[in-house]
């Protein structure tokens, strides 16, 4: 549920000089010199890669807000999964072959909890995005897709609308929130499917009210266009809303969610919506190569995930409120000159911390809390968009582990977080 690249990071993993070894090497008949040169040897290995350094130092906090699978061995997710995966589907069945056995008992699930008659499941939301896009496309004769300039598509899959699927996008508005019923009904601009990703992670996981997504998706139908929801992390907006996940898929004609940001999935994506588009849907993901042979551990997975996590996701969503308030305090009194918690009020289980220092130094302090502490309450920062200088920022999760930290908890551990940033 965190972002897996805060914690591997992207800073050159595995990329270790190999200098210097010559120095070490044994020679014959010298007396200490096997020592010396071991010796030397240890002392002249490469500093231990930063991405590595983080996941140990994770792995070995003793309290963390949330674990994300990308501080879990292989081994411990296979033992896992094999141990669980009987008590939600019958491990005596064969496996899948292109679909069917537990990838369509996994499609209907998802199906039925969002309020639809078809699902297809996706290897990745990026495919079952674009597939979706392109149907409706089709089917409107117009090509626009109207989406906030945040969105995932528009800043994490290099133009794959454009490149790939011959879309073009526009913007209702820039702000850093869904745009609103009148910039969608008065943008100059025609476009046949308005997108939008709920909740938009980038502007920090904030949603709209339920009025304000009500009257939006009616500005749209006003256009005559259709309305996709990007629902990557659709599951925890329930709480927020006030209403069940197939009200709030309802108001739109399709819908993606995906199947390990908030599920703890392996991975894979599920889009639901009419059994018309999914049969053409389908159609598209063979031509896109998304037809694979066995995808079962993934939906085997999946469904643990609905099992277990999705009825968690209310408790972390309250428990976040209490996360953020316990920042707010501790960053006041460790006497910060400015930072903020955006939203102040966390509308899902995760949310942004910004803070007035560099980075790198602000990750080291959060790696180093870790090693000396066993304390893990940050796991990356990034730079600010825009390239704002001296400013960073991480974004937090709230999931099991986390539900034991109290308000005074995380106060505690962000004093001593400051601590070491200076």
């Amino acid at each position: 549920m965190t972002n897996e690249a805060d914690i591997t990071g992207t800073d050159g993993a595995g990329q270790h000089s190999r200098t210097g070894h010559d120095s070490g090497k044994k020679q014959a008949g010298g007396g200490e010199q096997p020592r010396r040169a071991e010796q030397n040897e240890q002392a002249e290995q490469p500093p231990q890669d930063a991405a590595q350094r983080r996941v140990a130092a994770m792995r070995g906090a003793k309290r963390v807000l949330s674990r994300p699978h990308a501080i879990v061995t292989l081994g411990e997710q296979l033992t896992a999964l094999a141990a669980d995966a009987g008590t939600v589907y019958d491990l005596d069945e064969p496996v899948d072959i292109y679909g069917g056995g537990v990838v369509a008992a996994l499609e209907e699930r998802v199906a039925g909890l969002l309020g639809f008659p078809a699902a297809a499941f996706f290897p990745t939301g990026t495919m079952a995005q674009q597939v979706a896009l392109r149907c409706w496309a089709g089917r409107t004769g117009d090509p626009v897709v109207a989406l906030h300039p945040m969105a995932h598509p528009e800043l994490h899959e290099r133009g794959a609308f454009g490149a790939v699927s011959g879309l073009r996008t526009v913007h209702p508005t820039s702000a850093p929130r869904l745009p609103t019923a009148a910039e969608v009904r008065d943008f100059e601009e025609p476009f046949g499917t308005l997108m939008l990703e709920l909740p938009l992670r980038d502007a920090g996981f904030v949603l709209p009210t339920w009025d304000e997504l009500v009257a939006v998706v009616g500005a749209a139908r006003e256009r005559d266009a259709v309305v996709h929801l990007d629902g990557a992390r659709l599951w925890e907006c329930a709480p927020h809303f006030g209403r069940e996940l197939a009200e709030i898929a309802g108001v739109a004609d399709s819908v993606y969610v995906s199947l390990y940001k908030s599920l703890d999935g392996l991975s894979g994506a599920v889009l639901a919506g009419p059994a018309s588009l999914i049969d053409e849907a389908r159609t598209w993901r063979h031509r896109y190569g998304g037809a694979l042979f066995q995808q079962y551990p993934a939906a085997l997975s999946a469904l643990l995930g609905l099992e277990r996590e999705l009825p968690r996701l209310p408790s972390y969503v309250a428990h976040a409120k209490v996360v953020a308030a316990g920042l707010t305090d501790g960053f006041r009194a460790a006497g910060v000159p400015w930072f903020r918690v955006n939203p102040e009020v966390p509308h899902t289980h995760q949310f942004q911390v910004w803070l007035p220092y560099e980075a790198d130094v602000l990750s080291e302090a959060a790696v180093v809390q870790a090693e000396e502490t066993g304390v893990a309450l940050f796991q990356r920062f990034h730079p600010a968009p825009g390239g704002v200088p001296g400013v960073s920022l991480a974004e937090v999760t709230v999931s099991a582990p986390g539900l034991s930290w109290s308000a005074a908890d995380v106060t505690g551990a962000v004093v001593e977080f400051v601590r070491r940033v200076r």
